[in-house]
């Protein structure tokens, strides 16, 4: 088999080309696993909202991160316009917890349900959630 040593020369320089600007790039670095993938802007918290957050942090915040923001490598941002309540309607948060989910948005894998969870706790989740996502202009 014979090569044209043009076309094997302009393969390598193509090769180390690109090579050269995938270690360069400069802004894309891979996010360490566990950072946040969303800044979330938290607004004052009061009634259910503010129960929701506790009973948040305790049960979901080790996957889905602080204020709902999401883990690289984890789990995804709550506070995303996938969530949006006309994509995926309150209803939606309950299925998950009781259900679990499995991998359709993000490529985290699929989510185990959430045992011990009440339907009061999940409310008050949800209402948190919600609250955040307003407050990060995702209606």
């Amino acid at each position: 088999m014979k090569y044209d040593t043009r076309l094997v020369l302009l393969l390598i320089t193509a090769v180390l080309i690109g090579g050269y600007f995938l270690v360069n790039r400069k802004g894309s670095e891979i996010p360490a696993s566990g950072a946040p993938i969303a800044h979330v802007t938290v607004p004052p918290l009061e009634g259910v909202a503010l129960a929701g957050e506790a009973v948040f942090n305790e049960n979901c915040s080790s996957c889905h991160g602080v204020n709902a923001a999401g883990q690289e490598g984890i789990a995804p941002p709550l506070v995303h316009r996938i969530y949006e309540p006309s994509h995926h309607a309150d209803g939606s948060f309950f299925l998950a917890v009781q259900q679990g989910v499995r991998a359709h948005h993000w490529p985290f894998g699929n989510m185990p349900p959430i045992k011990d969870l009440t339907k009061r706790q999940v409310e008050q989740i949800v209402a948190y959630i919600r609250v955040l996502q307003r407050e990060n202009g995702i209606q």
